[in-house]
C-alpha cells in the first residue's frame, strides 16, 4: 500500500507537467527559450493557449484547438504553452486562469484576449478577424470598421478597432449569429444626444475590448434594423447577450450615458454568461497557486476519506460545491478540495477538521485571514456562510505563521470506491516445526 501510494505521488511530480500537445499536432510547443524569437520577433499573427496539464477546461479544449490549429495551417500560427513548466512567462502576459487564449496580431506588444466560444470555429474566425485587421493596418485603411465616417457631424464616432460599424446587410451576421456579447446604438448623425454620447461610446469600447462588443448603427440610413427592433429615438441602445440569439434576444439599455455607466452596467450582464468555476483537487503546490493566486478569496473544502464516504457519497459533495461555485462565480473566486488526511499541515493550519468531515474555510490570501463553516456542509448551510462573507460579515481569524503550509503532491482522485489493502496471507507449509510452535 505505500509502494503504491509513492508510486502515486511519483507519477503526479513526474506526469504533472506533461504537455497537452504533442509533435504530431498542428500546435507549436511555445517556451521562454524560444518565445520571443517565434512570436513576438515574427510577422505571423499567432493564435497562444495558456493551459495547465491538470485543467479540466484545458483538457476539455484539446480536440477544438488541435482542430482550429490544423484549419489555419498555412495562413496563421497556433501554440500552446505549458504554464507548469512556464511560470515566468505566464506570469509575464498576464494569465490568472486556464485556459487562456491570446491573439498576437498587428502589435506583438498587446495581444488580443480571446473571450469567445471554445470551438475550433469561433478560435479560428478571430484569428482570420485579427489578421485581417493587420492586413488593412499595412494597407492604411485602419481597422474593422467605424461607426460612422468618423467626421465631427457624425452621430457616433469612435475608434475604427473597437466601435464596429453595423448595416443592414451585415447585422444578422455580426450579432444575431455570433456567439458573442454586444451592445449596439442605433443613432442618427444629426442628433446632439449622439454626438455627446460619442465619446463616451468609443471609450467604453476600449475598456470592454475582449468582452463585450459595442456597435453603431445609422438608423436614418440602415432603416430596416432600426424599424424591427422599435427605435423610435435617439441615441437608442440595445443589449444582446452571448450564445445563440435572435431579434426577440434584444434587451433595452437602461444605464447612463458616460463611459463608466456603459461599462459597468456592460460587465453586470457580461458576467452572467462567465462559466462556473471549476472545483479543482489539491493534488500539489502547482495546482494550488494556479488556482487561488491572484484570487480575491480561495474556498478549501476537506471531504471524508474515500473508506469513510464512497464514490456516489464524494460526488454528492462536489455537486454542492460546484452548484455554489456557479451561485458565486461573479466573485471569482478559486474552489479547492482535498480528501480528510492528506493535506494535514493545512487542516492544522486553518483548524479544518476538528469538527470533522466535511469541512471548510475560505482564505483570503492577501490577508491571510481565513473563515471556518460552522454551519452544515449543504446548499443552505453554505451559501448562508458564503453570503455573509460576501457582504463582509463572520469571523474571522489570522492564518498561523502568516503563511500557508506546504503543500504535498497526492494522487488524484481516479472517480471510483475506496479498496480497502489486501491482506498478505502466510503459508504455513513453507515453515519448519520449530517456527510453528513459536507461532
Amino acid at each position: 500500500m505505500i509502494l503504491r501510494a509513492i508510486a502515486g505521488i511519483l507519477l503526479v511530480c513526474v506526469g504533472g507537467s506533461l504537455a497537452l500537445y504533442s509533435s504530431s499536432d498542428d500546435v507549436v510547443a511555445l517556451t521562454a527559450a524560444n518565445f520571443d524569437k517565434t512570436v513576438l520577433k515574427s510577422d505571423e499573427v499567432w493564435v497562444v493557449e495558456f493551459y495547465a496539464p491538470f485543467c479540466g477546461h484545458c483538457r476539455n479544449l484539446v480536440p477544438e484547438y488541435r482542430k482550429a490549429a490544423t484549419a489555419l495551417k498555412g495562413v496563421i500560427k497556433v501554440g500552446g504553452i505549458n504554464c507548469e513548466e512556464e511560470q515566468s512567462l505566464c506570469g509575464q502576459h498576464g494569465v490568472r486562469g486556464y485556459p487562456t487564449l491570446k491573439i498576437f496580431g498587428a502589435n506583438k506588444r498587446s495581444p488580443v484576449d480571446y473571450n469567445g466560444q471554445r470551438t475550433a470555429k469561433d478560435i479560428a474566425e478571430a484569428a482570420l478577424a485579427e489578421a485581417k485587421k493587420k492586413i488593412k493596418n499595412i494597407l492604411g485603411g485602419g481597422g474593422s470598421g467605424s461607426s460612422s465616417s468618423g467626421g465631427s457631424d457624425s452621430g457616433s464616432s469612435g475608434s475604427s478597432d473597437e466601435v464596429i460599424e453595423l448595416t443592414d446587410a451585415n447585422f444578422d451576421k455580426l450579432v444575431l449569429q455570433s456567439e458573442d456579447t454586444w451592445l449596439v446604438e442605433f443613432f442618427a448623425p444629426w442628433c446632439g444626444h449622439c454626438k455627446n454620447l460619442a465619446p463616451h461610446w468609443a471609450k467604453a469600447a476600449k475598456e470592454l475590448k475582449g468582452k463585450v462588443k459595442l456597435g453603431a448603427l445609422d438608423a436614418t440610413v440602415h432603416q430596416v434594423k432600426a424599424s424591427q427592433f422599435g427605435v423610435q429615438g435617439y441615441p437608442t441602445i440595445k443589449y444582446f447577450p452571448g450564445g445563440p440569439k435572435d431579434r426577440n434576444s434584444a434587451e433595452d439599455y437602461d444605464g447612463g450615458r458616460t463611459s463608466s455607466d456603459i461599462v459597468n452596467w456592460a460587465l453586470e450582464k457580461y458576467s452572467d454568461n462567465i462559466p462556473a468555476p471549476e472545483v479543482v483537487q489539491l493534488t500539489s503546490e502547482q495546482v494550488a497557486r494556479a488556482t487561488c493566486e491572484n484570487k480575491p478569496l480561495c474556498v478549501v473544502s476537506v471531504l471524508p476519506h474515500i473508506l469513510d464516504c464512497n464514490a456516489e457519497c464524494r460526488n454528492r459533495y462536489l455537486r454542492i460545491l460546484t452548484t455554489m461555485g456557479d451561485k458565486y462565480k461573479k466573485k471569482q473566486w478559486g474552489w479547492l478540495w482535498t480528501e480528510g488526511g492528506a493535506q494535514l499541515e493545512l487542516e492544522s493550519t486553518l483548524d479544518i477538521g476538528g469538527f470533522g468531515y466535511p469541512a471548510m474555510a475560505v482564505v483570503n490570501l492577501k490577508k491571510m485571514k481565513y473563515s471556518l463553516l460552522r454551519g452544515s456542509f449543504s446548499e443552505d448551510g453554505i451559501n448562508e456562510f458564503l453570503r455573509d462573507l460576501s457582504f463582509g460579515r463572520g469571523h474571522t481569524a489570522p492564518v498561523k505563521g502568516a503563511e500557508l503550509p506546504k503543500i504535498h503532491s497526492v494522487e488524484a482522485w481516479d472517480g471510483k470506491d475506496g479498496q480497502l489493502p489486501e491482506e498478505e496471507e502466510y503459508d504455513l507449509s513453507d515453515v519448519d516445526l520449530d517456527e510453528k510452535d513459536e507461532l
